[in-house]
């Protein structure tokens, strides 16, 4: 029995694709999406981040809350293409408006806040249990 000679053919390239392929799992999972060594803020070191979407009533309610905010001191309401809202979030925004602007009057500005921010996702779960811009049933 010899010992002493060269390895084996095909131990070597087993040997150094393995290598390479532990080198490279290593360095994905040491860097994060912002190019830093060290894994994530999170804590979370190869764990990609989730793509969520945000549900379109909650958009809506979002947006019309916004602009609500904008014009309760106003004397207008403004137009509502400019606002970036559709017709039905406008009617909803303007509903909102008027009753925020009768409970500041009456409770203060935290008071109308506070009902801008439920009147908005009411009226924009009220809207898309209908159907939402598309007037047709949720599927």
């Amino acid at each position: 029995m010899a010992t002493g000679g060269g390895p084996r053919p095909g131990v070597t390239a087993l040997g150094s694709a393995l290598g390479l392929a532990l080198l490279a799992g290593g360095l994905a999972t040491a860097c994060d999406n912002s190019g830093s060594v060290g894994g994530s803020s999170s804590g979370q070191a190869g764990v990609s981040p989730s793509a969520r979407t945000t549900p379109a009533q909650e958009l809506c309610a979002r947006v019309v809350g916004y602009w609500s905010r904008k014009v309760l001191d106003s004397e207008t309401y403004g137009d509502y293409q400019t606002m970036g809202l559709s017709n039905g979030q406008y009617e909803i925004l303007r509903a909102v408006v008027d009753d925020a602007r009768a409970v500041k009057r009456r409770q203060g500005a935290q008071a109308a806040e506070r009902l801008i921010d439920r009147r908005a996702h009411e009226g924009c779960a009220d809207w898309y249990r209908t159907g939402g811009p598309s007037n047709g049933p949720w599927q």
